[in-house]
């Protein structure tokens, strides 16, 4: 577990502790799931998912292994495509394939456990390439955002370099670049630090912790309780495939209402 962080941003969607999406009623909302299954085979690893993502918010979803939370995750950019229920962004449905779904995807960042990069492409060819290919724009253009980006995570330094030349904390901070570069509408991070070394993580949580200052839409699935107590607007908790509770840090880990979640921050916390 990672030491809280300094800073925190404002509770800006403090929620109550349901199963149904929070705030529907708003225009702020960005990415909804609604009533959404999936299963693989005999597997039902989402169950009747509701939830309601706003823009500017960071959402931290947590829980034991196996709780379903990366497959929600990669429900959102279609990474994983659902069996019954719909997911919108910006109030259209997701696209299932074809030109539509690339279109999406430019507007849903992701940041996966394993970086994901190009292995042979040099770190400003990864941050560069989604930007000209997808966005069109300009090679001169794309290079000086994506140079303001490796400077902006700490890495600009290492732009000349093949990934397998960095750590493994700032080949985490390069696709957070890369997802950035994208200028998404929100970005999804699938565990980002559980491949990395101990000493490694906080420099790729004290990235997310600025990106979250700064009101990028975030969905964050991970383990690190100090990045979601100090920089989550709420804290969804899942387990067995649902959605048991979904609160603000402060009231998630310090009144957990269910005994799943208690159960569940009674094991991670004293340790």
């Amino acid at each position: 577990m990672s030491t809280p962080h300094e800073g925190s941003t404002p509770q800006h969607a403090a929620q109550g502790s349901t199963n149904t999406s929070q705030g529907a009623s708003g225009t702020d909302v960005l990415v909804q799931l609604k009533d959404v299954n999936k299963h693989f085979g005999d597997l039902h690893v989402l169950k009747d998912i509701n939830l309601d993502v706003h823009k500017g918010e960071v959402l931290v979803v947590i829980g034991p292994s196996g709780s379903g939370k990366s497959t929600l995750c990669r429900t959102i950019n279609r990474l994983e495509p659902i069996d019954t229920g719909t997911i919108t962004l910006d109030s259209q449905p997701l696209p299932e394939e074809g030109r539509p779904l690339a279109r999406l995807r430019a507007d849903v960042g992701m940041v996966f456990q394993s970086f994901n990069l190009f292995a042979h492409k040099t770190i400003l060819d990864n941050v560069t390439l989604g930007p000209i290919k997808v966005r069109k724009m300009k090679s001169a253009d794309a290079r000086k955002r994506a140079m303001e980006l490796l400077e902006r995570v700490g890495v600009a330094n290492q732009a000349e370099k093949i990934p397998a030349q960095l750590s493994g904390g700032q080949q985490q901070r390069v696709a957070i670049a890369r997802a950035l570069a994208m200028q998404p509408k929100v970005i999804l991070f699938d565990e980002p630090t559980s491949a990395l070394d101990p000493e490694m993580v906080n420099e790729v949580l004290d990235v997310m912790v600025s990106l979250a200052k700064e009101g990028m839409t975030m969905v964050v699935v991970t383990h690190e309780m100090g990045f979601a107590r100090k920089a989550a607007d709420r804290v969804v908790f899942m387990a067995d495939g649902q959605i048991v509770e979904q609160a603000s840090p402060e009231e998630f880990f310090d009144n957990p209402q269910s005994d799943r979640a208690k159960d569940f921050l009674g094991k991670i916390l004293s340790h």
